[in-house]
């Protein structure tokens, strides 16, 4: 038990589907033999979910990493105090509930950087709750990158066969079009790389996404398939790395979903995470809710662990117990595998 990672939880915001998941993933036996989970925010934000849900759990309150018991059954909640819970609604934004949210994910950031705990898993947030409290921030991305210090980072999405990187991600269509640079793109597939290596992924095949329908068929459709990508392509290969682009986007996506590539980069937000929820997220027709929301969001380049579930509050069913812990699950999963590997990013296999 002592050699195993300690996991920093946030709590999400409070009005979310957040406190609820967190819950349900550490009901999870399973979680407690591969790593000790500590959830970063208020205490009777937890208590209260207990009791409204009747799960079988009891809270741990502390204030310091050193009373936290690691003991399944029992939530050990490093508590912010920092949620007034007679104004808290489920499924309103509000300010109180973003900067509660905001708090959670400075403190494990905090405690992250000076070794107390091994890695860090986010819980969702929403932005105009955040935002409404004063942090200006686009998400828990930029919180990240802005705490830590780090200008070259990326997000990375994983579910099963499907791992995708992102040029871009919180940005306006316009901009993301602009931002398709080869500097960028290189520096995204070697980010990429040494996380396919630190998931323990055997296969390093990278599928480089063109940006415009056909990958522009050679500058019909745009230019900047040619004059950015295929450089950037040319230009990783000649470094060593095995990558394979521009594709169609329309082709890229179903050839990675067969295990064709180790990963993929896209080029935007919306190339990425589209496909990537088509195949993590399942819906029950007959019985009108999720049967899963699989897919995990890792931050790539930070000086620390950093996952995340890739859903977000769900204000809509909150405080409802219909809540689904699939993708918090695979968070602290791939936050404990993450925590085994030590990578040098500057250099392919």
């Amino acid at each position: 038990m002592n050699s195993l990672p300690i996991l920093g939880i946030t709590m999400g915001d409070p009005a979310s589907i957040g406190p609820e998941i967190a819950v349900k993933a550490l009901l999870n036996k399973n979680i407690y033999s591969i790593c000790k989970p500590l959830i970063v925010g208020d205490a009777k934000v937890f208590e209260h979910i207990i009791q409204r849900l009747n799960l079988d759990a009891t809270i741990n309150a502390l204030d310091n990493v050193s009373e936290a018991q690691f003991e399944f059954g029992v939530i050990d909640v490093y508590d912010l105090k920092n949620v007034e819970l007679e104004q808290l609604q489920f499924g309103q934004i509000s300010a109180m509930a973003g900067n509660a949210s905001f708090e959670a994910v400075k403190k494990v950031i905090d405690l992250a950087l000076a070794g107390e705990i091994d890695a860090t898993v986010t819980g969702p947030i929403n932005k105009k709750s955040i935002n409404e409290a004063g942090h200006h921030y686009a998400g828990h991305t930029e919180i990240y990158a802005h705490y830590t210090g780090t200008r070259k980072y990326a997000m990375l999405l994983v579910e099963d066969n499907l791992k995708v990187i992102h040029v871009s991600t919180h940005v306006s269509l316009r901009q993301a079009c602009d931002l398709v640079k080869k500097d960028r793109i290189l520096e995204v597939i070697s980010l990429l790389h040494a996380g396919l290596k630190q998931l323990g992924e055997t296969n390093l095949r990278i599928g480089i996404a063109g940006l415009n329908p056909h990958a522009g068929d050679s500058g019909l459709f745009g230019t900047e398939d040619d004059l950015e990508i295929l450089p950037a392509v040319e230009e990783a290969k000649r470094l060593g790395y095995d990558v394979e682009g521009p594709v169609p986007p329309d082709t890229l996506f179903a050839k990675a979903a067969t295990g064709t590539y180790g990963g993929v980069v896209a080029m935007y937000h919306d190339q990425g995470h589209i496909p990537f929820k088509l195949s993590g997220f399942k819906w029950n027709a007959e019985k009108k809710q999720m049967d899963s929301v699989k897919g995990v969001n890792i931050t790539m380049g930070l000086p620390i662990i950093r996952t995340s579930v890739d859903h977000g509050t769900a204000f809509e069913i909150a405080g409802k117990g219909v809540a689904s812990p699939d993708a918090m699950t695979l968070a602290i999963e791939s936050a404990v595998q993450l925590s085994k590997y030590k990578v040098n990013e500057s250099q392919p296999a």
